[in-house]
Order: structure tokens, then C-alpha cells, then sequence
């Protein structure tokens, strides 16, 4: 839309001034991979700060997709009990009631908890300023935007945070693409490209939200420049001519490409 469609855009390409630098780690689940991370909380918690730590799902699940996944019921009572006994922990999910959320995030926010286990319901609207430190286990499981935002919870106080992405063994070319994107940038522009470049940007007019465009030569990102003058010709034509009278090749071919999906077909 933003190529093609008439949209106005803004660009906010300055971080708020309060806002601290995020230290982004990515940790394979290998041997001693997830203690290092623990310690790295522990030495923040330590210090009076506060954590984050989410999971993929809620409970267990029988899928097999699934068997290799942690949720965050099970690992709340392991890490109260295990890795961090001297600290008080919070488990908040999507099936608890508005007011059960309600109190455990009025906790962690005077905190009265040192440790959130949750799911992916802290990744918006969520703001703790004393909160440094950000895991995400199966990291490989989530999208670019969706890790983007879980980071964002971290860093909005005057001490720097660290944001630590454990990753799974069943990972693929594109997630550990994504994990190495998160990794190396957190400019928001950059991750949108990557993010565009590794999923594709799908359908313009219909419902595929993925996969290659039908572009033959052109690219999104290369060819920016060149498809916005397209854009711009394409809107003088139109303003001139509405019904295409004066380019029946143009027409015909518009008809042939998107006429259904416009439902052009009764334009004379």
C-alpha cells in the first residue's frame, strides 16, 4: 500500500530521548546455553532490576509440532523453585481473567515481582521503566515485528538492558536469519526490510500475506525509486483520464490482470 496505495507516510526515525541502548544476545539451546542466560538475569536482579522471561505457549501441548517447546506454566513453578528461589515471581498468560492480569502486572509494576513469566501478552502496552532484561525461549518461533516488540519492553528506564533470545534445535535457514537480524540491528526500518525480504510481501490485491510478488525484473527494496515514479505516472494518467479511453492497451491489460479482483469488468 505504502508503494502502490494513495497513503500519506511519516517517518519516525529518532529514538525517544529517554530511551536506553538493548544489548541483544541470541543463545542456541546447547549445554550451559540457558544457565549463562539465567546468570545474566541474576546478575540484574541483583541489582534491584526486574525481568521478563516469555514462552511460546501457555500449557502443554499434544501436538507434536509442539513436543519440543517450553510454556510457561510448568517453567514458572520450576524457575520459582529452581533457577531463581530467592526471588518473587509472577506467570501471567491470556487465559487468565482481566482481573487476575490486572493484579499481577500492578505487582510487577510496584515491584512486588522480580521475575515475569508470561506469554507473548506483555509484547504491547506494557511499561515498567525498572524492567532491564528480556527472555524469549523458542526464539526461532516468532516473527521479526513480534520479537521487535518483546524487545521493546526492556531499555525504557535510565539503565541499559539486555534483551536474550534462547533458540530451539528445530530452527531454519529463515529463523536463524531472523534471530541474526535482531541480533545486529535494532532499527526498526532495517528490521522491516529483512523481515520483507525473507517472507516476501505477498499479494497486493488479495488475501496471500507472503510469499513472492508477481513482479518479473523488479524488487521492492531495490527498486524503490523507480516503482514510486510508476506510482506517480500511474496517478497523473488516472487524473486525466479516469476511464482509460485514451490508452486501450493500458486498459486492456488492467482488465486482463485485476479486472476481477476490482471487479472492472463493467467500466466502458
Amino acid at each position: 500500500m505504502t508503494v502502490y496505495g494513495d497513503l500519506d507516510i511519516s517517518v519516525l526515525d529518532e529514538m525517544p530521548p529517554h530511551q536506553q541502548s538493548i544489548k541483544t544476545l541470541v543463545f542456541f539451546d546447547e549445554k550451559g546455553a540457558r544457565v549463562k542466560a539465567y546468570d545474566l538475569a541474576r546478575h540484574e536482579l541483583r541489582k534491584g532490576r526486574q525481568v521478563y522471561i516469555v514462552y511460546p505457549l501457555i500449557d502443554e501441548s499434544e501436538s507434536p509440532e509442539h513436543r519440543d517447546l517450553r510454556f510457561a506454566t510448568k517453567m514458572f513453578d520450576e524457575l520459582k523453585t529452581e533457577a531463581f528461589p530467592e526471588f518473587r515471581l509472577g506467570l501471567l498468560h491470556g487465559r487468565m481473567k482481566t482481573e487476575e492480569k490486572n493484579e499481577v502486572m500492578n505487582n510487577f509494576t510496584s515491584h512486588q515481582v522480580d521475575i515475569l513469566v508470561a506469554t507473548t501478552v506483555v509484547e504491547v502496552g506494557v511499561d515498567v521503566p525498572n524492567a532491564t532484561v528480556m527472555v524469549v525461549e523458542n526464539s526461532e518461533r516468532y516473527g521479526l515485528s513480534q520479537l521487535h516488540q518483546l524487545r521493546g519492553r526492556v531499555g525504557r528506564g535510565e539503565h541499559e538492558s539486555l534483551c536474550i533470545l534462547i533458540s530451539g534445535s528445530k530452527r531454519t535457514a529463515d529463523s536463524q536469519r531472523r534471530l541474526s537480524v535482531l541480533r545486529d540491528t535494532s532499527d526498526g526500518f532495517r528490521i522491516a526490510e529483512e523481515d520483507l525480504m525473507i517472507r516476501g510481501p505477498g499479494e497486493f490485491i488479495g488475501t496471500k500475506q507472503s510469499g513472492l510478488p508477481e513482479f518479473r525484473f523488479a524488487s521492492l527494496l531495490r527498486d524503490t525509486k523507480i516503482l514510486e515514479e510508476a506510482r506517480n505516472e500511474a496517478f497523473n494518467i488516472v487524473k486525466e483520464d479516469p476511464t482509460l479511453a485514451n490508452y486501450p492497451r493500458l486498459y486492456k491489460e488492467v482488465l486482463k490482470r485485476w479486472g476481477e479482483s476490482l471487479e472492472l469488468a463493467g467500466i466502458s
